[in-house]
């Protein structure tokens, strides 16, 4: 029992140091280097025209991949778990892409389809923001999918064929039955997403023509102030990482209150 319980302390602190080290310290300098000229410094760098408009946005790309995705995310995963039709397996697979593929690859992919010379160049959307949306829309993609199919799976469709027993229409039976009993895997699955749209570099920086005022996200605004000389403007680009450091932390805040209803419904 000795010998279990300092495994136990010694995994613990090596955890707690490990968190530390990587996320917490990393973190705190963020902070600190954020405001060590002062909050009115910090607070400038923040209300510049070009990060307003980097976090407003950075909100838009959002306010567009969330619902999108949101809605394709809990079809897909009605078609995966409650669907007959040939092909799902080939489907399941495909949801995983932006899982297994650099986001980097991604926008150059998005550049060689919808690009100048690119099979659908006529759009005209690579280096605008409607390109940053569609990179986001896809890197964000199987969140929902991935949180929404277990819980189908685990609650089974015995009450959606009671239904339907009883007349109710397939609409009817998504908004009184089903919808219901997955709203904890969507609203898991709507932070994920968000928390991964608001913070997408890699795909965006790609496709997006780094000008400020009009495509410049948030993360896009950090890299490009970090790139430039100077120590003022270094600290522009901590002001603008403290932002998006907020937003992460609020996220988690979100996820963690989910947490618990997580468990209540497993």
């Amino acid at each position: 029992m000795l010998i279990s319980r300092r495994a136990t302390l010694s995994l613990r602190a090596l955890a707690l140091a490990y968190l530390i080290m990587l996320l917490l310290l990393p973190l705190g300098v963020v902070f600190g280097r954020t405001f060590e000229h002062g909050f009115g410094v910090a607070w400038g760098w923040i209300t510049t025209p070009a990060a307003v408009s980097a976090l407003s946005l950075t909100l838009l790309m959002a306010a567009i991949a969330v619902p999108l995705n949101t809605i394709f995310g809990v079809g897909c995963a009605l078609l995966l778990v409650r669907g007959k039709l040939p092909g799902r397996r080939l489907l399941d697979a495909l949801i995983d892409l932006p899982f297994m593929v650099s986001p980097v690859i991604v926008g150059l992919a998005l550049i060689l389809v919808y690009g100048q010379g690119g099979w659908l160049s006529s759009t005209s959307i690579i280096y605008h923001p409607a390109g940053m949306a569609l990179a986001t829309v896809f890197v964000s993609l199987p969140f929902v999918v991935r949180e929404v199919a277990p819980v189908l799976q685990e609650v089974g469709d015995e009450q959606e064929q009671a239904a339907a027993t009883l007349g109710a229409s397939s609409w009817q039976t998504f908004w009184r039955i089903t919808l219901p009993s997955i709203r904890w895997g969507v609203a898991y699955g709507v932070v994920l997403t968000t928390a991964r749209a608001l913070g997408e570099i890699g795909a965006v920086l790609v496709v997006s023509s780094n000008v400020a005022g009009s495509t410049l996200t948030l993360p896009l605004l950090v890299y490009q102030r970090d790139s430039q000389i100077g120590p003022q403007t270094v600290t522009g680009a901590y002001a603008a990482a403290t932002e998006l450091a907020v937003m992460s932390l609020v996220v988690l805040l979100v996820m963690t209150a989910l947490a618990p209803r997580q468990k209540d419904r497993a």
